[in-house]
């Protein structure tokens, strides 16, 4: 059965229903549906159960799939113009009843997918009409619209792809240049195409949903991913807060001809840190896996998208030329019709025709009249010209023009060498084509789908904490179920989470938490655990052995293997560890010491300072503390930390800050510092937390600094007067606009010292301005000083060279050959402006790039 049958039926399906022809890009049910629909054309709407009906003369399978595969051309909103209730994309909503909706051919299609003359033909699956092999489409159409099919044992998933950059790939490659095609999907978004292989099997891209702050305790999404709707991205946040994964207190779909999804987050949440969780634990992110694959030479084949769009410009490429040799045969027939017909009527050859009775005697007499004009003609004069000839009327005859005659044999000759001469220059003539293409459709098909590399999203450092932890420290039990409600609670954690587990006799593991969980009895410490976290500094005294000496030591345990047993002693047996603190922040106490009486002890009480104990790695022994026998140990001081500022990096790519030295560095960071975050309207502060999410509008971060001083210039809406204001930021978690609705900001600069040039229309030669004298500081919201009395042209801040950054020259007398009093004169005396405190030339002076 399986020889005979399933391999038949296998290769039906494959060839003639899921994956797209490599020429046309249309699976068979699609190309059927537009032949169909050209068949009843008149430029008026037609019911789609109409349609259905015509493309079943060629499709043997139900009305359904007819429907459906119509429904999903509609949408794609380029071969098929749409009328009615045809579903909506964004929300997943199904289209109307086929009796109630209606649909014509685009112009786009009637331009570029159909050609009767040079399409090929096969008969329909019960031989009673034509169908296309393939449609002569002149358009790489499947990357334009994408296509998605599952056959036996095969699948085919392409992704879509932007019009005009379509265009521009196919202009590219006939050019001989190199190109790059990236997806860009209708429902908008985030990607992020790093992986995307060329559309080949193994790549994948992950979309995101565009997600924006409305205010403190709101969240929008205005754009989703690709395979996604509203109603499953709605969905997926509903059970991921059902699970504990994120707090919200509602989500609302007010989705039409927009995306708008309100999201209200639980007032003790972030906002950032719920942005990076609907990314991690809901639909809002998803990961899409291409597989290009179509059929060629009558058998599937697995392709980049590259080749794809490659293979479609050659073939239409060759389907332009043969449309244009078409063309220039029908020149040549319209040609010698119109010369014999003009040899025919002015050398009056009808009169031959009198006296002769019966058809072919007519036909010899014109034909030997024709003989002596046959070296006129381009080809030999045959039965059906002379036919021709006879057949016209005689009202032709007697109302023919010569000069008329002349004008229309000059005009086919005209478009013949029009044509000869595209036939020549074809590659020329195929980029104007796709140019034209492009001029005509592509004016409203921008990119939807911004790109973007993506941050990697820790789930455990997003989820919100839906869990309670509990230690039985004597038994050595801890975890989150409900048989450990009644141990001593720990903190709130995730089900996400690793926790470490001490015991008193140094040992630690790290594991996922579980309901209920043993390690061994006497657990000292428990906590969650974070990966790679190197701020996070163990502090421990411990003695070496039942015997053995004080050791304290300051370590880091950043990344080791879940579930494997460690020891922060030197793993001597009988070690103890006396006293442990772990501080999130390098924090280093002050321990008072208390030792057992002994002879010759002096002194009993002392102090230990960890702030002077080194950080090191988390297996080294430690230092000596002292070799008598600890009585009790009391926290004497707390101390701040010892790790110094944090210095924190903004990568433009992301978005987002980070501490791993990817980007831009902002500075160094502790404490209450901010960050100031210039926008397209103004600025505002924040805090450095890595976390949080910026606008889309952001133009530069950098560190807050209350004394620096920023001089802005402008020009007012009202007057078209060019203004400078100088001022200083304060702190806002608000937008603070820079300017009235309409002014026009032209230069933001902030280094003090600077000068501004004044250029001016006409002929008035350029001013310049002492920043810091020109204007005192004033507010953000001040109007400033104008610049000038005269039209201004530009302006250009001149930041002054630091100290140092012009070295001291030598111009003592070098060792070697000496230059004459009169020469070396001469030299100091084009060297001395350099070395002086004079500027620079106007070429070569150093002025500091605007922010906008």
């Amino acid at each position: 059965m399986y020889r005979d049958w399933f391999l038949d039926y296998a290769s039906y399906v494959i060839l003639e229903r899921a994956v797209p022809h490599i020429e046309d890009g249309l699976k068979p049910v699609q190309r059927r549906i537009l032949h169909a629909m050209k068949g009843v054309d008149d430029g008026r709407y037609n019911k789609v159960a109409n349609l259905v009906g015509q493309t079943m003369q060629y499709h043997p399978h139900g009305d359904a799939s007819i429907k459906d595969a119509l429904v999903q051309l509609g949408q794609k909103d380029l071969l098929v113009d749409c009328q009615g209730n045809w579903g909506n994309v964004l929300t997943g909503d199904d289209a109307a009843a086929a009796r109630y909706i209606e649909a014509r051919l685009s112009k786009f299609a009637l331009e570029v997918v159909f050609n009767k003359k040079t399409t090929e033909w096969m008969r329909s699956y019960d031989g009673r009409n034509d169908e296309p092999v393939t449609l002569p489409v002149k358009f790489p159409l499947l990357l334009a619209q994408g296509s998605d099919g599952i056959a036996v044992g095969l699948a085919s998933k392409i992704l879509p792809h932007n019009f005009n950059e379509l265009i521009s790939a196919a202009v590219a490659h006939l050019q001989g240049r190199d190109f790059q095609l990236l997806p860009d999907f209708p429902t908008g978004g985030l990607m992020d195409a790093s992986r995307y292989n060329d559309g080949l099997r193994g790549g994948a891209v992950k979309v995101r949903a565009r997600i924006s702050k409305v205010d403190k305790r709101t969240l929008s999404i205005t754009e989703i991913p690709y395979t996604t709707t509203t109603e499953s991205i709605k969905e997926s946040i509903i059970k991921a807060n059902e699970r504990g994964k994120i707090k919200i207190k509602k989500v609302d779909d007010n989705t039409s001809d927009r995306v708008e999804i309100v999201i209200q987050v639980s007032p003790d949440e972030s906002t950032d840190k719920t942005i990076d969780a609907l990314y991690a634990f809901t639909d809002c992110e998803v990961s899409i896996s291409p597989n290009a694959c179509v059929i060629e030479s009558e058998k599937p084949n697995f392709l980049g998208v590259s080749d794809i769009l490659r293979r479609s410009v050659d073939y239409t490429k060759g389907l332009l030329k043969l449309e244009l040799e078409i063309r220039l045969g029908e020149l040549d027939e319209a040609w010698h019709a119109a010369s014999l017909e003009r040899i025919f009527i002015e050398n009056k050859l009808y009169q031959l025709i009198e006296g002769k009775k019966t058809r072919e005697e007519a036909y010899r007499a014109v034909g030997k009249g024709l003989t002596p004009f046959t070296t006129n003609l381009r080809r030999p004069v045959t039965e059906d010209d002379i036919q021709r000839l006879t057949e016209l009327k005689f009202i032709r005859i007697s109302r023919f023009d010569a000069d008329r005659a002349d004008n229309e044999i000059k005009k086919i000759e005209e478009e013949q060498r029009q044509t000869n001469h595209h036939l020549t220059h074809l590659t020329e003539y195929a980029v104007a084509w796709y140019e034209r293409i492009r001029e005509r459709y592509g004016t409203d098909k921008q990119r939807r789908t911004e790109l973007r590399e993506f941050d990697s999203i820790e789930a455990a450092k997003v989820v919100v904490a839906n869990a309670k932890l509990y230690v039985d420290r004597a038994e050595g039990f801890f975890g989150i179920g409900k048989s450990m409600k009644d141990s001593e609670f720990v903190c709130e954690c995730s089900d996400i989470d690793d926790v470490i587990v001490f015991t008193k006799d140094g040992r630690y593991v790290i594991t996922k938490v579980s309901d209920k969980a043993f390690f061994d009895k006497g657990i000292l410490y428990i906590g969650v655990f974070k990966r790679n976290d190197e701020r996070t500094i163990y502090n421990v005294l411990y003695r070496d052995g039942k015997t053995g000496p004080l050791l304290m030591k300051r370590c880091a345990i950043k990344g080791i293997t879940r579930d494997k047993e460690y020891t922060i002693t030197k793993g001597t047996s009988g070690s103890e560890v006396l006293y442990m603190s772990v501080n999130p922040n390098g924090e280093a106490e002050v321990l008072k010491v208390y030792f057992k009486p002994r002879p010759r002890l002096k002194k009993v009480i002392t102090d230990l300072d960890f702030s002077t104990v080194a950080i090191k790695g988390r297996q080294s022994q430690g230092n000596l503390f002292s070799r008598y026998g600890i009585h009790k140990i009391q926290v004497k001081e707390r101390g701040a930390s010892t790790l110094g500022g944090q210095k924190v990096w903004y990568d433009e790519d992301v978005r987002k800050l980070n501490t791993d030295g990817r980007g831009v560095l902002l500075g160094e960071f502790s404490g209450d510092d901010k960050i100031v975050v210039w926008g397209a309207k103004g600025y505002y502060t924040t805090g450095y937390d890595v976390m949080q999410h910026f606008p889309d509008d952001t133009v530069r971060l950098s560190k807050y600094d209350p004394e620096t001083v920023f001089a802005l210039v402008y020009v007012a809406a009202d007057s078209g007067y060019w203004y400078m204001k100088r001022f200083q930021l304060r702190p806002t978690a608000k937008v603070q606009e820079l300017l009235d609705g309409g002014d026009r900001l032209v230069a933001l600069h902030e280094t003090e010292g600077s000068t501004l040039t004044l250029t001016f229309e006409g002929m008035r030669p350029e001013e310049t301005l002492d920043v810091d004298e020109f204007i005192g500081v004033k507010g953000v919201t001040a109007k400033g000083k104008r610049l000038s009395t005269h039209a201004v042209k530009g302006v250009e801040f001149v930041t002054p060279l630091a100290e140092g950054d012009l070295e001291e020259q030598d111009f003592s007398a070098p060792e070697g050959p000496q230059l004459e009093a009169p020469a070396r004169e001469e030299l100091r005396k084009d060297v001395q402006p350099i070395a002086g405190s004079e500027p620079l030339p106007d070429e070569e002076q150093e002025s500091e790039p605007t922010l906008f």
